[in-house]
């Protein structure tokens, strides 16, 4: 058996967080009003950017002290409401870039790395099951929301940049789907979301592979991921809305050529807070924060995000 050195020895590590990271950093994603009803023929394009800083946990499953992480996220969004049966559906896409610096210390030796290029892409599709119709843009002025309940399936394709000789990537070369059922209900000024899903991933059948360390291939796969996310927001005025979020997810032990590492266990929980405030007509800026509340392992990570969304129903105005 190779030994590997205190550098290649963080790598494995990082790359052992990184591997998984586009699943679990949208496990951590506190997205209040997800199942919110827009009129058919609604469009909305987003740029947005956030900001991870905090430190990197291994549970033990490494001699590696002090680690941590910064990665920025700039990403493109874009929204599209459409009739489904008659009841209010939307698929969205978009596309995040990551730059990322990881340090820690390795058997008493500093070591870091760092990557920059394309994350996977991202797609959902979501239908209103109950108390959400597809309705027009005169129709949704007289309607008052009570009860919803959706369906939404999100899909992460493996687009992300990836290279198998190396451990570090920002792509995660397998694919996810994360099936999700949400909840919201309005009283007044009050709006409370819950939603619960599991991520379900296909196998990563070039693990750090055909390099000087292991000159064949080898399979890296995980076990499923289950998560629940709560929000309560507040009306301010028209367009102006403040939340309070909080979520937590288990599972996604790892496994590499059939061999489960226990200790790869994730049973961790952030909490934050999110505003949205319009700008014009057709603009409007959100910002949010959050941070872990309990992490046993990964990343625990600071985050700080903001987002300009350019919305329309029709042609573009």
């Amino acid at each position: 058996m190779m030994r590997l050195g205190p550098s290649a020895l963080f790598f494995a590590a990082a790359a052992g967080l990184l591997g998984g990271l586009g699943p679990p950093l949208r496990a951590q994603d506190l997205a209040p009003r997800a199942y919110i009803v827009t009129p058919v023929r609604s469009n909305a394009l987003t740029l947005s950017y956030s900001y991870n800083d905090g430190a990197l946990l291994f549970a033990g499953t490494v001699p590696i002290t002090g680690a941590t992480g910064k990665l920025s996220v700039p990403s493109v969004t874009y929204y599209h409401a459409f009739s489904l049966f008659g009841r209010s559906a939307n698929v969205l896409a978009g596309l995040p870039y990551g730059v990322g610096t990881f340090e820690g210390n390795v058997l008493g030796e500093e070591q870091s790395t760092s990557r920059s290029g394309l994350f996977d892409s991202v797609f959902r599709v979501s239908v209103n099951l109950v108390g959400g119709p597809a309705m027009t843009l005169p129709e949704m002025r007289q309607w008052r929301q009570k009860t919803l309940v959706g369906f939404s399936l999100k899909v992460v394709a493996p687009t992300g940049q990836y290279d198998p000789t190396k451990l570090i990537n920002l792509g995660s070369n397998r694919w996810s789907f994360e099936p999700e059922v949400g909840l919201s209900r309005r009283w007044g000024h009050w709006l409370l979301d819950a939603y619960g899903s599991v991520w379900f991933f296909t196998e990563n059948p070039e693990f750090f592979s055909r390099n000087e360390y292991n000159p064949g291939t080898q399979s890296q796969t995980q076990d499923p991921v289950g998560a629940v996310e709560i929000h309560l927001s507040y009306d301010v005025l028209p367009r102006f809305w403040v939340s309070l979020d909080g979520n937590f997810w288990y599972g996604g032990q790892t496994s590499l050529n059939g061999v489960e590492n226990p200790d790869t266990l994730l049973e961790n929980s952030r909490v934050g807070v999110t505003a949205s405030f319009p700008l014009t007509r057709h603009q409007s800026l959100k910002a949010s924060y959050a941070q872990g509340a309990y992490i046993r392992f990964g990343g625990d990570y600071r985050i700080i995000s903001a987002a300009w969304q350019y919305s329309w129903v029709g042609k573009p105005a």
